[in-house]
């Protein structure tokens, strides 16, 4: 196995993949090998593992009955084994498509070619004989075709049922159909990825119509949404008969439902969509959607494919990655796309709480509030909860319980939220029985000594919770909870009390980078979600405030205690949850696309009313470091308090922490494994 540099694409799991359209000259093989080399060369340099090109880019698509002449014919043998013999030094695996005579009928062929090898050749299987299309008058299908062919002196894998493996870059293997085989109801394409396909290609001559490009994006985006998989799509363009069509040279790459690269349509030179394939998200995604290989099984056509091995060879340098990292996975960075998540989201977390109510006789709801993002949140939640319930928002319960270290701005904001929405407020002071408690228990805090241990912080967090809960039996009510899912997963809240238990958890499946988020989009909202004005000004000062547990005292300097100071910063811990969660990535392919999106604050995008500020950048070292905090507390201590979380909605398709869904796992299990794969990685850090 070649061993990779860390900073290689290749040693994580990615391989470049290109759709590309180069010009083609009507009728003329030595031409348009020319156009597919000058282009393969620039792939090479850009470390492309595989590129696609359009259908009969060897010979035009619209030539018509030219394709029978024998001078045709012959110029494509030779067009391909120039490319043969000058792909010796070429790295990507290329798939051009050529017309090519076999056992007396002629078929529409991908041919794969790599350093200086023709793997095999793909026929066509579908040949459209409707509308535009009279391919039949031509070509044979290729559905029923298997053996080989003869070419360069040897006899070539032959047939639909090919699949090319590398054998340097795991999870890489390619298989290749041609346009009209991705518009059947059973692609071929399909039946290869359950064989084990993840990057599918298409070869396509597609001519342009008003709204066919619509089609073909929505179908190559359902194939790598259906088959897990790859999906990259090259069609004709510049030079092809215009006799009565028109063509505009379409390429892109899907993965996975996701559209990672597409070029400008219509253009006037050779143009290449490439895209990094993530085959480590491809393969992830495979093993835990069962339903996947359930499907494989009730397909028997699937088993029949040929492999075909071929040894990449790529760089082991760093060569870049070729494709949008989010530096917030829970967060879009588009503007349309954030707003119809938080709507959602927010909904979300509005009709669990209004079936819970209901379901158990509509009580009051009981919420402490601090002035934080996440009690201010979920305080939102609730009041948007009573009025679709109609009920009046004087029903809510809202409790500031100030300790020894609340600050009188975190006070503030939240008797003016809770008063602002309508709710009932009232103050409690934990701290004459967190006293008496404290004294009771002979810690030094009694005495006057400044001992600010855990015992000192989880009395005053037990105090609450304590007070919470009988008084919301006091009142016929139910605590509602505000941990979020980031708390849950670094494990930051006390077993059994504050954040960790309520009798319903609102904000349990949505992570600190994004509550935000959802708070921003209240306000911008404003009287859609029952937001007033006043509110809108308490919100945004909540959003202004250091995220704190306000369980010690501020230091004779003044600064206050901070949560990310002490566990690190929330938004490299939500990274490093979504990658656990979604992909279950290594630690060292997390740090690596950490790097790339959080080394530069300039490079790339950020969520809309992300303040300019406030975007911060990590090095490799700190990502490193806090990396390792991630995983000693969420694969070693934090698992106890997740088995025991209250219910609570599942809010984002990257998963929830629930132990009765998308998460379960002992309570006594460590970090060991990942904490030794990260060392490995990074020996001296």
């Amino acid at each position: 196995m070649t061993e990779f540099d860390f900073r290689s694409a290749y040693r994580h799991g990615f391989a470049r993949v290109a759709a590309c359209h180069v010009p083609v000259a009507v009728a003329d093989p030595a031409t348009n090998a020319r156009h597919v080399l000058d282009a393969a060369r620039g792939l090479d340099d850009d470390a492309v593992a595989v590129a696609v090109f359009p259908e009969l880019c060897l010979s035009g698509y619209a030539i018509d009955d030219l394709v029978m002449q024998d001078v045709v014919l012959d110029g494509v043998r030779a067009a391909i084994e120039e490319i043969r013999e000058q792909s010796v030094w070429i790295m990507p695996l290329l798939v051009v498509g050529a017309p090519l005579a076999r056992d007396g009928r002629l078929y529409n062929c991908a041919v794969a070619i790599h350093r200086g090898e023709i793997l095999g050749v793909a026929p066509k299987s579908h040949l459209p004989t409707y509308r535009e299309f009279y391919e039949r008058r031509w070509y044979a299908p290729g559905d029923d075709q298997r053996g080989t062919i003869r070419l360069s002196g040897r006899d070539v894998p032959f047939g639909p049922d090919l699949l090319f493996e590398s054998s340097d870059v795991p999870g890489l293997v390619v298989h290749a159909e041609v346009c009209e085989d991705m518009w059947v109801p059973v692609p071929p394409s399909a039946l290869a990825s359950l064989a084990g396909a993840t990057v599918l290609l298409n070869l396509s001559g597609s001519p342009i119509t008003v709204a066919r490009a619509d089609d073909r994006r929505l179908l190559a985006q359902s194939a790598s949404a259906r088959c897990l998989a790859a999906y990259a799509y090259a069609a004709a363009g510049l030079g092809e008969s215009t006799n009565d069509l028109s063509w505009d040279g379409q390429t892109m790459i899907f993965e996975g439902g996701s559209l990672l690269a597409e070029t400008e349509r219509f253009p006037r030179a050779a143009t290449a969509s490439i895209a990094d394939v993530d085959l480590d998200r491809l393969r992830q995604d495979r093993i835990r959607q069962g339903t996947f290989d359930d499907n494989r099984r009730a397909h028997a056509g699937a088993a029949d494919f040929r492999r075909v091995p071929f040894e990449l060879r790529p760089p082991k340098g760093d060569v870049g990655l070729r494709r949008r990292v989010d530096r917030f996975p829970f967060v879009p960075d588009d503007d349309a796309r954030l707003a119809q998540d938080c709507y959602e989201a927010f909904s979300i977390q509005v009709a669990g709480l209004v079936q819970r109510m209901t379901a158990i006789g509509s009580p009051k709801p009981v919420i402490g509030v601090s002035g934080g993002l996440d009690s201010t949140h979920a305080l939102l939640v609730i009041a948007r909860a009573m009025d679709l319930m109609d009920r009046p928002r004087s029903d809510i319960l809202a409790y500031t319980m100030p300790g020894f270290a609340t600050s009188d701005h975190t006070k503030s904001n939240a008797i003016a939220l809770a008063e602002s929405v309508g709710a009932t407020t009232s103050t409690i002071d934990i701290r004459p029985a967190a006293t008496e408690m404290l004294a009771k228990m002979g810690h030094p805090f009694a005495d006057g000594e400044p001992v600010y241990d855990v015992t000192f912080e989880n009395v005053q967090a037990g105090l609450r919770t304590d007070y919470l809960f009988r008084l919301a039996n006091h009142h016929g009510g139910i605590v509602v909870g505000t941990g979020d899912l980031s708390e849950f997963a670094l494990g930051w809240a006390t077993y059994g009390v504050g954040d960790q238990m309520s009798h319903y958890a609102v904000n349990s499946g949505v992570p600190k980078t994004l509550i935000q988020h959802l708070i921003r989009w209240v306000v911008a909202e404003g009287e859609a979600q029952g937001v007033s004005s006043d509110e809108a000004g308490v919100l945004q000062a909540v959003l202004d405030t250091e995220i704190s547990p306000e369980l010690v005292p501020a230091g004779e300097d003044g600064k206050v205690q901070s949560t990310e100071d002490a566990i690190g910063p929330y938004a490299l811990h939500d990274f490093t949850l979504a990658h656990v969660l979604r992909h279950g990535s290594r630690p060292s392919r997390i740090a690596f696309l950490a790097a790339h999106a959080w080394e530069d604050a300039a490079h790339g995008d950020w969520p809309a009313g992300f303040p300019e500020g406030e975007r911060p950048e990590y090095d490799l070292d700190t990502i490193v470091r806090w990396l390792r905090v991630f995983l000693k507390r969420f694969f070693g201590f934090a698992q106890f308090k997740r088995s025991a979380v209250p219910n609570g909605p599942k809010v984002s398709h990257i998963g929830s922490l629930s132990p009765r869904g998308d998460w379960r796992a002992p309570s006594d299990g460590n970090a060991r494994a990942w904490l030794a794969e990260l060392d490995r990685a990074f020996p001296e850090r």
